[in-house]
């Protein structure tokens, strides 16, 4: 059974910090690439990052790059989104995904409908 546990996110003030975290079970990770993605109220599902550390490749939107970084610990099966200088607009469900379509070279690594698992999304609260 697929699994997710995401953890790390919150209340904080604008220009904080926060690292969220996603630890999968239950599929063979190394052939997986991870995304995280946000949804803001009324809004559509963003893509922000994805990473497959064992190929060696990440992939960051331009709007979050600067501020978004992911990063993986694959004895873990964990990824990490360190988001820093965050706006009242981050404010969003922030969810990990996982994808066993998303190639090196795709145009659009963060198209959602190509990530089969998804965690159960995570609260981001940025204040002003």
């Amino acid at each position: 059974e697929v699994h997710f546990v995401e953890s790390g996110g919150g209340l904080v003030q604008a220009g904080g910090s926060l690292r969220l975290s996603c630890t999968a079970s239950g599929f063979a990770w190394k052939y997986y690439v991870i995304g995280w993605f946000r949804q803001a109220p009324g809004k559509e599902r963003e893509g922000i990052s994805c990473i497959n550390e064992y190929l060696g490749n990440s992939y960051t939107s331009d709007s979050m790059k600067g501020r978004f970084t992911i990063s993986s610990d694959n004895a873990r099966s964990t990824v990490y989104l360190q988001m820093n200088s965050l706006r009242p607009e981050d404010t969003a469900v922030y969810y990990c995904a996982a994808s066993s379509s998303v190639t090196p070279g795709d145009i659009r690594p963060l198209q959602s409908d190509l990530y089969e698992y998804w965690g159960q999304g995570i609260q981001v609260t940025v204040s002003s």
